[in-house]
Order: structure tokens, then sequence, then C-alpha cells
């Protein structure tokens, strides 16, 4: 019953452990590059030749709603034609169709970087 009252704040707490621990290193690194006498320009060189974030995020999100559709619709029909459980075929085939589109969304933003 109470633990709600505990999880909440670990999965916040964690959150912001991963965000101050990337912000915090990342100004070691540039502080101690300064130190040695790195030009300010190395800080932005990889930020000039990647897809915008907008393309990358909407074909993320396509792939992924369009995984999470097919496997439905893969279930539906496994379930209707087999004599699978399912309780498992859907979950399984729905989480591992979303897992693929991901996969391949990975992919295409690789090559969407390339252009």
């Amino acid at each position: 019953m109470g633990s709600e009252l505990i999880i909440i704040p670990i999965i916040f707490g964690a959150i912001f452990g991963v965000f101050y621990l990337f912000f915090s290193t990342r100004n070691k690194e540039r502080l101690a590059l300064i130190e040695k006498g790195a030009d300010a320009s190395i800080f932005m060189k990889g930020k000039q030749s990647t897809a915008p974030i907008w393309k990358v995020l909407i074909l993320n999100l396509a792939l992924l709603l369009m995984g999470i559709g097919l496997g439905v619709f893969i279930a539906s029909l496994l379930d209707d034609f087999t004599s699978l459980d399912e309780e498992a075929v859907y979950p399984a085939v729905i989480f591992f169709m979303a897992g693929a589109g991901l996969f391949l969304g990975f992919k295409m933003t690789k090559d969407l970087d390339k252009e």
C-alpha cells in the first residue's frame, strides 16, 4: 500500500541522477580540454552534420506505432488460427514488432544522418 510513496521518489531520483551525471561529466571534460588549450570549436563539430531532431523523432515514433499495429494484427491472426495462449501471444508479438520497428528506425536514422 505504501510502496507507491517509495517507488515514485526513487524513479525521479534516478532520472535526476542520470541527468546530473551527464551534465557534470560533460562540463568537467570541457573544462579539462580548455585548460589544455583546445579550441572551443571542437564542441560544435558533431552538430552540423546530423539530421534535425524532429525528423528522427517523427521517424522513430511512426515506426514504433506501425510496429505496434502490425504486432496486434499478427497476434490476432495467431490467436485465431493457432492453439497458442492468447495471454502470451499478444504481449510477445506486440513487444517484438515494436522492437523491430525501433530497430528499423535506428537503421533508417543512420542512413538519414549520412545524407
